[in-house]
C-alpha cells in the first residue's frame, strides 16, 4: 500500500483479508476444542492420572501462559505488525500433535498446553486485532461478534471431531492426526496468505491524537484498576472463563462418572461451545442496544446454566443446560472484549485489549485451581456449584459498576492518563 493511497476500512472492503483471518480464528478453536473431550478422560484412562487436581493442571499452564503472552502479544502486534506474531503462534503449535500422540506421562501433556497457551494467545490475538483493524469503529462490536463466533464454533466442531474419532478408534493417536492437519494447514496460511493490517489502526489513530501513546504502564493501570468500568469488564472476564474451564475438565469426568460414553461427551461440550456461534447475532446487537446489558444477561443465564448441570440427570437435560450455559457466554464473551476496544484509543487499543485478555484468560488457570480443588477435595458436583455461585456474583459486579462504553450512546468517560509520552515514531507499514 501506498503513502498515498487512502486507507478505507470496512467488512465489505476488505472481505478476502477478513475471511481469511475467520478461518484461522476458526482454526485457532479447532486447535483448542481438540482436546475438550479426549484430553481430560486420555488422563484418567490412559496414563493413569487419579487426582482431579492433578488433571486439572494441564488447564493450570495454559491458562497463565496464555494470559501472560495475551499481555504482550497486543504490544508486539503494535511494534512489529499483526502478521508476525501471527505466524509466530502457529509455529509455536507444530509440536503439539506429535506432544499429545506420543507423551509418555501427564507432565508431558502440561508442557503441550503451555505450546498451546502461546498458541491461543498469538494466533487469537492477532486475528481479533485484524478484524477490528479491517472493519473500523461503525462494525467494531460486529468484527468481535463474528471472530469470536467462528472461533468457538471451531472449538465445538473439534472436541465433536475429536470426541467421534476417539469413540470409534480410541483415545489416541488417531483424534491427534486430525489436530495436525489442522495446525500445517493454518501455518502455511498464515505465511503465504495474509498480509498486515496494523496501518488500518494507525490511520485511525491518526485521526484523533487525544490520548494517544499511552505509556505501557499506564495501560496496564487503567486496565485494570484504575477505571471502574475496565475493572468490572476484567473481573467478569476472568470468572467467566470458569465456565469454559468447567467444560474443558469437569463436565466429561462429571459425565463419564455418570456412565455417558466419550462420544456423547463430545456432543455435550460441543453444543455448549456451538451456542457461541451465536455471537455474530450478539456482537451486532451490542452495536445497536449497547455492551451493558447482553453482559449482564449473559452472565446470569451462563450460570443458571452451570448450576442446573447437576440438578438434572439425563442426556437431554445436560445438552439444554449445556446450551443455555454457552448461550450466555455469546451473550457476555464479545461485549466483554468490546468494552476496552470503546475506550481505547487506536494507538494503544491492542494494548489495552491485550490487558483484558491477560486478567480473562488468567481465569483459566484460578478457575482450573478452583475446581481441581473442589473435586479433589469436595465432589465432582461442588465444582460446578462453585462455579455459578461466582458467576452471580461477578454479574452482581457488572451491574453495580459497568458504565456503557458503546460510542453513540455511552455514559463511560475514560479518566485522563496519569502522565503522558513523548512523541514516538511509527515504523512504515
Amino acid at each position: 500500500m501506498s503513502e498515498t493511497e487512502p486507507i478505507t476500512q470496512g467488512i465489505r472492503e476488505h472481505l478476502g483479508q477478513f475471511s481469511l483471518h475467520v478461518l484461522l480464528v476458526f482454526a485457532t478453536g479447532l486447535t483448542i476444542g481438540s482436546e475438550r473431550a479426549v484430553v481430560p478422560v486420555l488422563g484418567r484412562d490412559v496414563l493413569g492420572v487419579e487426582s482431579f487436581l492433578v488433571i486439572g493442571s494441564f488447564v493450570v499452564s495454559f491458562g497463565f501462559v496464555k494470559a501472560l503472552l495475551n499481555l504482550y502479544a497486543g504490544k508486539w502486534g503494535e511494534e512489529y505488525g499483526r502478521k508476525p506474531v501471527l505466524v509466530l503462534g502457529w509455529a509455536t503449535a507444530l509440536p503439539l500433535p506429535v506432544i499429545l500422540v506420543f507423551a509418555p506421562s501427564w507432565g508431558w501433556i502440561t508442557v503441550g498446553n503451555v505450546l498451546l497457551g502461546i498458541n491461543q494467545a498469538l494466533t487469537w490475538s492477532m486475528a481479533i486485532n485484524a478484524k477490528i483493524d479491517l472493519a473500523g469503529p461503525d462494525q467494531r462490536g460486529l468484527a468481535v461478534g463474528i471472530d469470536e463466533a467462528f472461533g468457538y464454533t471451531g472449538v465445538a466442531v473439534g472436541a465433536w471431531i475429536t470426541g467421534v474419532i476417539a469413540g470409534r478408534s480410541g483415545l489416541r493417536p488417531e483424534p491427534f492426526y486430525f489436530l495436525a492437519v489442522v495446525v500445517v494447514l493454518a501455518f502455511l496460511i498464515s505465511i503465504f496468505l495474509i498480509t498486515e493490517t496494523v496501518q488500518y489502526a494507525q490511520a485511525e489513530g491518526d485521526e484523533d491524537h487525544h490520548d494517544a501513546d499511552l505509556p505501557f504502564d499506564e495501560v496496564l493501570k487503567r486496565a485494570t484498576y484504575g477505571d471502574r468500568t475496565l475493572f468490572a469488564a476484567a473481573q467478569a472476564g476472568h470468572v467467566e472463563n470458569f465456565v469454559d474451564t468447567l467444560f474443558w475438565i469437569a463436565v466429561p469426568l462429571y459425565l463419564t462418572s455418570q456412565g455417558v460414553g466419550i462420544a456423547t461427551v463430545g456432543v455435550v461440550v460441543g453444543v455448549h461451545s456451538a451456542m457461541y456461534f451465536l455471537q455474530i447475532a450478539t456482537g451486532g446487537l451490542a452495536d445497536r442496544i449497547g455492551r451493558r446489558p447482553p453482559v449482564i444477561w449473559g452472565m446470569f443465564l451462563a450460570g443458571a446454566g452451570v448450576l442446573g448441570m447437576v440438578l438434572v440427570d439425563g442426556y437431554r437435560p445436560w445438552v439444554v443446560l449445556a446450551g443455555a450455559s454457552g448461550l450466555g457466554m455469546a451473550l457476555l464473551y464479545p461485549n466483554l472484549m468490546t468494552v476496552p476496544s470503546d475506550a481505547a484509543h487506536p494507538s494503544w487499543r491492542a494494548s489495552g485489549m491485550g490487558v483484558y485478555r491477560m486478567w480473562r484468560d488468567a481465569g483459566y488457570g484460578v478457575g482450573a485451581i478452583l475446581i481441581g480443588l473442589s473435586m479433589e477435595f469436595v465432589s465432582l458436583e461442588a465444582a460446578f456449584y462453585a462455579t455459578a455461585f461466582l458467576m452471580f456474583l461477578s454479574g452482581g459486579v457488572v451491574y453495580v459498576w459497568m458504565e456503557e462504553t458503546h460510542p453513540d450512546f455511552g455514559t463511560h468517560e475514560p479518566p485522563a492518563p496519569a502522565r503522558t509520552a513523548p512523541e514516538r515514531s511509527v515504523p512504515d507499514s
